[in-house]
């Protein structure tokens, strides 16, 4: 049984809190139905709710109590809810960590009320996994039939007319990608093993498909100029100022921490020194002016997801190590795992950084983040 079947048989109010991270229609249930309850605006086929109330939804309402989840220009947010209500699929495209499949799962759970259907793309990812594949222990003793039949995301999503999420959809060899094309343009599935009227689906109202995909996997598997004819593009930008990103990694960290079994909340100007200490290596090291005075781009991610996970370290490694909230010397201890991911240059970079720039900053913890420069692992 899901946590969505748990809570609709009653189970009890902190079911949710069992698992890991329950899915934005479950985190958000109390908010969902509200809107539902109060929506009265011209609605989509197949849609739960109306454009105004996804867009509510997703990014907040102050006056009625909606929490803001998604930190974005809102009119990126208008413009996919208007592809999703067309014929069109949504392409969601970025650098990794600004969100993008945050934006998507937001936005099935509102239009949907389900942002489980999701195909996880990769190298190993088979068409099977998109649209149907087989019960073989059935199929041999009964043959072909809708009860051998085990239906992909795609297919469950044309059935039952609801948002399809395609995670990292350019990490799938080229055919695969293909094998949309014939479902986003005529909104079927044949089945040619079927015979009579199972053997298509045809998709009902409120099917459409929300894909996402990384700036820099592009070259990996390049769609194609077909495939891309059938979605709008919208980019997803990292967040331009400190304080917003302060604020949302320090919201994300509370509550993951929380779930973590932290007691202390996280201490906010350590979440400052460690935001900033990600913003300026994103912008080279503290060098924005071009004079080379900075240490240099990382090749690793530092996005604001990543800023979040080492957030998340921190006060865990404070808490369960000593018994109080995460210092900046825990900061420097959690960095080496997210810089130096992809280049062994990244580690020198982060090293220069941390011996260079930061005795520039003023502050008691830009000060104790110097001091503990030697707790980077080699």
């Amino acid at each position: 049984m899901t946590v969505r079947d748990e809570q609709l048989a009653g189970a009890p109010d902190d079911a949710p809190e069992r698992v890991q991270r329950p899915p934005a229609e479950v985190r958000y249930a109390d908010e969902l139905a509200a809107l539902r309850a109060q929506d009265r605006a011209p609605r989509p086929p197949g849609w739960e709710l109306s454009l105004r109330a996804a867009r509510r939804f997703v990014i907040g309402d102050a006056d009625t109590g909606i929490r803001r989840k998604f930190v974005g220009n809102p009119s990126l947010v208008d413009r996919a809810l208007v592809t999703l209500a067309t014929s069109r699929g949504l392409m969601l495209v970025g650098e990794p960590g600004t969100a993008k499949s945050l934006l998507s799962e937001l936005i099935a759970a509102a239009v949907s009320g389900d942002s489980t259907l999701t195909v996880q793309g990769g190298a190993a990812t088979t068409e099977d996994q998109i649209k149907y594949g087989w019960n073989y222990a059935l199929l041999v003793a009964e043959g072909p039939s809708t009860r051998s039949l085990v239906p992909a995301p795609m297919l469950r999503g044309m059935a039952e007319g609801r948002l399809v999420r395609f995670e990292e959809i350019t990490r799938c060899p080229l055919e695969v990608q293909d094998s949309l094309l014939s479902l986003l343009s005529e909104r079927v599935v044949a089945i040619p093993e079927l015979v009579g009227p199972d053997g298509m689906v045809f998709a009902r109202q409120g099917f459409n498909v929300i894909a996402t995909a990384n700036t820099r996997d592009r070259g990996v598997n390049e769609m194609s100029a077909a495939l891309k004819r059938r979605f709008n593009f919208e980019t997803v930008f990292p967040i331009p100022d400190l304080d917003t990103e302060l604020a949302l990694v320090e919201a994300e960290v509370t509550t993951l921490l929380r779930r973590s079994g932290v007691e202390p909340p996280p201490d906010r100007d350590v979440l400052e020194v460690l935001v900033g200490t990600f913003r300026e290596l994103r912008a080279g090291g503290g060098d924005t002016g071009g004079s080379g005075a900075g240490t240099g781009r990382p090749a690793a991610v530092m996005s604001t997801a990543e800023a979040v996970s080492v957030a998340h370290a921190v006060g865990v490694r404070g808490w369960f190590l000593r018994g109080e909230p995460g210092t900046a010397a825990d900061v420097v201890a959690c960095l080496a795992g997210t810089a130096a991911k992809d280049s062994p240059e990244d580690l020198a970079r982060l090293r220069r950084y941390l011996e260079q720039q930061v005795p520039r900053r003023r502050g008691p913890v830009w000060k104790a983040l110097y001091d503990a420069r030697h707790l980077l692992a080699d």
